[in-house]
């Protein structure tokens, strides 16, 4: 891009999810991923993990992340995909931005496959819902410390059908160089015993692969977890839980505590 100007989606919630400085950050990422499993057999196609201040969630979404590590060599391309918090979106939210920048570096947006989506009518691009939202940004030290150079779709999403958000999955489903990261947090703001409850009922819905099952106060990116399980189940993929459990586990008090899981997704053996 020598000679035009570099659109910068700049970080929103540096030093409020997770820590401006890069030393600081660096060593809490790798902590997290130190004290988290690798695991054994081929990295998934695609994860499910929290997005709450690292404090909170970065050890449940560090188990997730250790499952990339094997294939970090092979993944060149992520797509993000979570809820909006700050600024409402129907469908499914590109960027304009050529690349979104974190404390660690910048990562460019893989333009090719934004420009693929030109004819789905649930696909706009759509800068405002992208300028605050943390859904998407807490990841992005995650991937860059787990993989090597890697670009992004990333992608906002609202309110969609299921199979609204599987078809703009199955459209940048590639190969082993493409891997789907879906960010939510589960239930919110209950008592210890009730978001334990209501989060087991979301993590077997999650492991039906039925969208249908989770309710409105059961995960705040259930649009985009029904998009990638209405997809796993139309490959037949196979779905493992790797973690669940709550802020009152973690950092926070049991009296008011939001929930979170995460789970990695693998394509069926052929």
């Amino acid at each position: 891009m020598t000679g035009e100007q570099v659109l910068v989606r700049a970080p929103a919630v540096a030093g409020q999810f997770y820590p401006a400085q890069p030393g600081e950050l660096e060593a809490q990422i790798q902590g997290l991923l130190r004290d988290a499993e690798a695991g054994q057999g081929p990295a998934p196609k695609a994860i499910i993990a929290p997005h709450a201040g690292y404090i909170y969630s970065g050890a449940i979404a560090a188990k997730a992340y250790a499952r990339l590590a094997p294939a970090a060599d092979t993944i060149t391309r992520v797509v993000l995909l979570g809820p909006c918090h700050r600024v409402a979106v129907q469908g499914l939210a590109l960027s304009s931005a050529d690349v979104f920048r974190t404390p660690l570096g910048d990562i460019p947006l893989d333009q090719d496959a934004a420009e693929s989506l030109a004819d789905f009518p649930q696909v706009q691009v759509f800068d405002a819902t992208h300028q605050f939202e943390h859904s998407l940004e807490v990841h992005l030290p995650f991937l860059q410390r787990v993989l090597g150079d890697f670009s992004l779709v990333p992608l906002v999403v609202g309110e969609a059908s299921p199979n609204d958000v599987a078809d703009v999955i199955e459209a940048l489903w590639g190969g082993p160089e493409t891997v789907f990261v879906i960010s939510t947090d589960l239930s919110h703001y209950l008592d210890y015993d009730a978001a334990r409850e209501i989060d087991a009922r979301t993590c077997s819905a999650i492991e039906a692969l039925d969208p249908s099952a989770i309710t409105s106060n059961g995960a705040c990116g259930r649009f985009p977890v029904g998009g990638m399980l209405a997809a796993a189940k139309r490959r037949s993929m196979t779905i493992t839980t790797l973690d669940l459990r709550n802020s009152g586990d973690t950092a926070g008090s049991k009296d008011h505590v939001v929930g979170y899981g995460a789970w990695m997704l693998q394509e069926a053996v052929k």
